[in-house]
């Protein structure tokens, strides 16, 4: 593969590659920018991304905490140049989350359940 990849060949209307995804902001409804796509989970069986994982804090990348987001949760608006969550700061820090230290096992259903319960329920702040 080449390094002179345009982005025609890495992006269209409805597709994205992911090497593109990764660091795209994100933002709260009122614009705040809240973190940075880190990665994405993918299903090995249906294909589809299960959960965006967000960089949240931290300074140049130290002291980072790692918030899996469902990927229904993410809207991208292409007016900011990211995606937006319907969350406010304080939710997410309330929300599942985990740092370099603290990696989760994703193959624990308990752990995806806890993730999933926690944004399917209403978020009253």
């Amino acid at each position: 593969m080449s390094d002179s990849i345009t982005t025609h060949q890495t992006e269209t209307h409805d597709l994205i590659a992911s090497d593109k995804v990764e660091g795209t902001a994100v933002y709260s409804r009122d614009g705040e920018r809240l973190g940075t796509v880190k990665h994405f989970m993918v299903d090995k069986l249906t294909g589809h991304v299960t959960y965006a994982v967000m960089s949240f804090g931290g300074f140049l990348g130290i002291g980072n905490s790692y918030h899996p987001l469902p990927w229904n949760t993410l809207s991208y608006d292409p007016a900011q140049g990211g995606y937006v969550v319907n969350l406010t700061r304080e939710q997410l820090q309330s929300a599942p989350v985990y740092t370099e230290d603290t990696m989760p096992n994703w193959s624990d259903d308990m752990y995806s359940r806890g993730i999933d319960d926690y944004y399917r329920r209403p978020l009253d702040m």
